[in-house]
């Protein structure tokens, strides 16, 4: 006898592009799941990057001497306000110290800041000159 099934049916034709719209429904979920995780993941290295920048630039800074101000360090502008925390100490040394808690922004291009931090520094002035022996 001879069989006159030639190829498929459409009935199989709709079974096969239903389980190929399937498996490919899987992997397009996975691949945007994998997409989203490196973007956070390239956010939160451009962040530590850019705290460890301004960390550097903040250790230069002399709160007493300049207690508020905005540099702008590439892509980012930061903006810092210090406040003195303790009082001044002028003892028989050559400078006067307080101690002055800075709040510390970084913006990238927007209004609000895309990073903001608190740091503790020590602020300094010369009172006077060292003495001849």
């Amino acid at each position: 006898m001879k069989s006159r099934h030639h190829g498929f049916s459409l009935l199989e034709a709709v079974v096969a592009m239903v389980l190929i719209s399937g498996a490919g429904y899987a992997v397009f979920g996975w691949i945007n799941t994998n997409i989203m995780a490196l973007s956070r993941i390239h956010e939160s290295n451009a962040r530590s990057a850019a705290t460890q920048n301004v960390l550097e630039y903040m250790s230069g800074v002399n709160p007493m001497q300049k207690p508020d101000g905005t540099v702008s360090l590439g892509e980012y502008t930061v903006r810092w306000q210090s406040k003195p925390i303790t009082l001044v100490q002028d003892g028989n040394s050559l400078y006067q110290l307080a101690l002055y808690d800075t709040l510390v922004q970084a913006e990238r291009g927007e209004t609000n800041p895309w990073l903001e931090f608190r740091i503790r520094q020590v602020g300094y002035k010369k009172v006077r000159e060292a003495s001849p022996l």
